[in-house]
């Protein structure tokens, strides 16, 4: 098992609390009026346009921008201009955070309270924080690209991903690379939970929480953005569909089974992989959706 069962189950567990608050901050921005008149529409976003694309643009540009930020974060990391990686994430999480709680406050307040979070997170960091603001980044991000996205392009996208996976995790490696880099400059784009590190005979360890990654001695569980990301996206183009057949509160009901059934697999993945050992969690996460989605099919 590649964490203590306590520790993969908590992961697991904020992994589809993510989903699901994708979902409703997904309801939160169908725009109702519309709904009622047969038409799935989202409202506008707050300071910003959301993109006016095509499906196949869609799926050009989400692939373009995932190869362009990865080689990015490889030059940053050459070049060590760490100052330049902290402020590109410090305003990435500003902006997929005010989109999130926009859903439920006024955009300024929203933009106010994502940029005291941003800050906290990036210069006063605390294990609390960094994992409740994962939780809100990537709904955000989806209310950004799922009204853009349909369920064929994102299926097709996963698996592309996937097959990307295997290779940046055990072939080139340098995903490797770039999550040793955000243990290095204690920022880190996923789901973090440290855990102390206790061999037999070893005295306990306490739990620093003061930081977003681990101190000496400790261990960390940890769940990339993507693998959050991703599936989220394709969930939500699902519950898009579900949504415009069944209503809103209905299609949110509906689309469940896929972040349940992708939540198996990551359990599973966690459960039958080896300690110290980095995975490509988007397969086994795809795999999920797929089954998850198969569900809904039959069921719908």
């Amino acid at each position: 098992m590649k964490h203590t069962l306590r520790v993969t189950l908590l992961l697991v567990g904020m992994f589809i609390v993510s989903q699901l608050i994708g979902l409703g901050i997904l309801g939160q921005y169908v725009d109702k009026p519309a709904l009622e008149q047969g038409k799935v529409t989202f409202s506008e976003l707050p300071y910003v346009e959301r993109p006016q694309m095509e499906e196949t643009e869609s799926f050009w540009f989400i692939l373009g921008a995932l190869l362009a930020g990865t080689l990015l974060v490889l030059v940053l990391i050459a070049f060590r201009r760490i100052w330049l990686w902290k402020l590109w994430f410090f305003l990435s999480v500003l902006f997929c955070l005010t989109v999130a709680l926009a859903a439920f406050l006024e955009p300024v307040a929203a933009l106010v309270l994502a940029a005291m979070l941003a800050w906290l997170k990036l210069f006063k960091p605390h294990v609390l924080v960094h994992n409740l603001t994962e939780l809100l980044i990537y709904p955000g991000l989806a209310a950004i690209f799922v009204p853009v996205l349909s369920v064929r392009v994102m299926f097709l996208l996963l698996v592309i991903i996937s097959l990307y996976d295997f290779y940046a995790v055990w072939q080139s490696k340098h995903m490797v690379k770039i999550a040793e880099f955000s243990k290095e400059t204690n920022v880190f784009a996923g789901l973090n939970i440290p855990y102390p590190s206790k061999k037999k005979g070893q005295k306990k360890i306490p739990m620093d929480k003061r930081s977003s990654l681990p101190a000496v001695g400790m261990k960390n569980a940890l769940l990339g953005g993507g693998d959050i990301g991703f599936p989220l996206l394709f969930t939500g183009a699902v519950f898009k569909g579900l949504v415009l057949e069944h209503g809103l509160w209905e299609g949110f009901l509906r689309a469940l089974p896929i972040p349940f059934v992708a939540g198996l697999a990551l359990f599973l993945l966690f459960v039958y992989g080896k300690k110290d050992r980095y995975y490509p969690a988007i397969p086994f996460l795809t795999l999920g959706c797929a089954l998850g989605w198969l569900i809904v099919y039959f069921v719908g």
